[in-house]
């Protein structure tokens, strides 16, 4: 089974989510989530959908081109679909505080998120026990006044060398400045509860 998530947002108007859900049926696929949100203010829809696929002949590339030639183009999307075929990968940010790392590891450690945790940094050294235990690399990148430029390179070039998709800062405790922010714009979570 495939199963595809797809992120849409554009301008608001008359028959998008009826016209997606319409596109999934045809595409013999079961929609098993979907939440959407327009902010009227600056009148943008938002949709997040999962879908489920059981054809062994979907193909993830033949349904996005279709899904940008039939609704993406039309509605003037901006567009994102990932699919369970391929992990994204997932590095974790943490400082001192351990509750929201273990609950991400825990989860992860069960199955719950389909992704992969190639490497923990952190700050200090405090928490380097936890990614121990669950055979994480684990990286203390020191950050200070004086270092903060130095240590916001070396997060950059081990984002980079191990092609993460998105970063989660879970309890980071220090604020990140745009070098880091413009190479991942819309691929930082922030968790802080």
């Amino acid at each position: 089974m495939n199963k595809i998530t797809i992120l849409i947002h554009c301008n608001d108007k008359p028959n998008i989510i009826a016209s997606v859900t319409n596109f999934i049926a045809q595409q013999n696929g079961n929609i098993v989530y979907i939440d959407q949100h327009v902010d009227r203010e600056q009148n943008i829809f938002f949709m997040r959908l999962e879908s489920e696929f059981t054809s062994e002949a979907f193909s993830t590339n033949a349904f996005k081109d279709a899904f940008k030639n039939v609704l993406a183009d039309n509605f003037d999307m901006k567009w994102r679909i990932y699919s369970s075929e391929k992990k994204p990968k997932m590095a974790l940010f943490i400082s001192k505080y351990d509750h929201c790392l273990y609950d991400l590891l825990g989860r992860y450690n069960s199955g719950e998120l389909n992704l992969e945790i190639p490497f923990i940094i952190s700050n200090h050294n405090t928490l380097k026990t936890i990614a121990d235990n669950f055979n994480i690399p684990f990286y203390h990148i020191p950050v200070t006044k004086d270092t903060k430029a130095k240590a916001e390179d070396d997060q950059l070039k081990l984002l980079e060398e191990h092609n993460i998709d998105f970063i989660v800062l879970a309890r980071y405790m220090q604020i990140v400045s745009a070098k880091l922010i413009d190479k991942y714009t819309n691929k930082i979570i922030n968790i802080h509860h």
